[in-house]
């Protein structure tokens, strides 16, 4: 597993001058300061090569860097390798407050896209708006059992499990996609019970409200606060 330390160092200082973030792990398809409000992956193309991760279906990480004390935050995925893009919610919103690394150790995607290639996108929604950023993946089965040191979080971080499923991306390219707006309260009970997609671009149905979530913790073997 390798979290791109040679793509933060290169665009820290660009960080800092304007607030985005850098998706870490997954690999990234690309970070362009300029373009990361272009939906749905800051203004890159989705393309799959030899050297793309491959992350188990059952859970996996998902590492962020981010220099916005809070931010709300969406992780999707699809099969679909062209626009429009058919995005599935792995959880509904993520509210975190925490400047600096965020990390999500057990992330589950629908089981049956193991054996796929498919797209990971994270959404940011802070103080700069809506921004966004890919990964080019090949789902397996399985599960991650270990995850590496690099899978942190910033002393004092919290994530709070919203009742949303949606951000309001109306002004956002087109070719963001079908946005999923639904996740079973289940699913937001466990933040590893599976992924439900829909249509519906709004909101959905509140699900039991916030959640707070040990398992993610202890999974990474974190020591800091940590509320999902």
């Amino acid at each position: 597993m390798h979290f791109l330390p040679h793509l933060a160092l290169l665009a820290a200082s660009s960080l800092c001058a304007s607030a985005h973030f850098i998706l870490q792990y997954p690999t990234s398809l690309g970070f362009d300061d300029g373009t990361e409000a272009t939906a749905p992956c800051g203004g890159f193309d989705v393309t799959f090569n030899s050297s793309d991760d491959s992350i188990p279906v059952g859970g996996f990480p998902v590492s962020m860097l981010s220099t916005h004390p809070a931010a709300d935050w969406l992780f999707r995925v699809t099969l679909d390798q062209k626009a429009p893009f058919n995005w599935t919610n792995l959880l509904p919103v993520v509210s975190e407050t925490g400047l600096g690394q965020f990390c999500l150790p057990q992330l589950v995607a629908p089981a049956e896209f193991a054996g796929n290639k498919g797209v990971v996108q994270v959404i940011q929604n802070g103080p700069d708006g809506i921004l966004y950023q890919c990964a080019a993946v090949n789902f397996v089965s399985g599960v991650n059992s270990t995850v590496s040191s690099s899978c942190t979080n910033v002393t004092g971080l919290t994530a709070t499990l919203t009742n949303q499923n949606n951000f309001d991306t109306s002004s956002s390219s087109s070719a963001a996609g079908t946005m999923s707006a639904t996740s079973s309260p289940s699913a937001s009970a466990t933040a590893s019970g599976g992924a439900a997609s829909s249509s519906s671009a709004g909101l959905a149905a509140p699900t039991n409200g916030p959640q707070l979530i040990q398992g993610l913790v202890a999974a990474a073997g974190l020591a800091v606060p940590f509320f999902l």
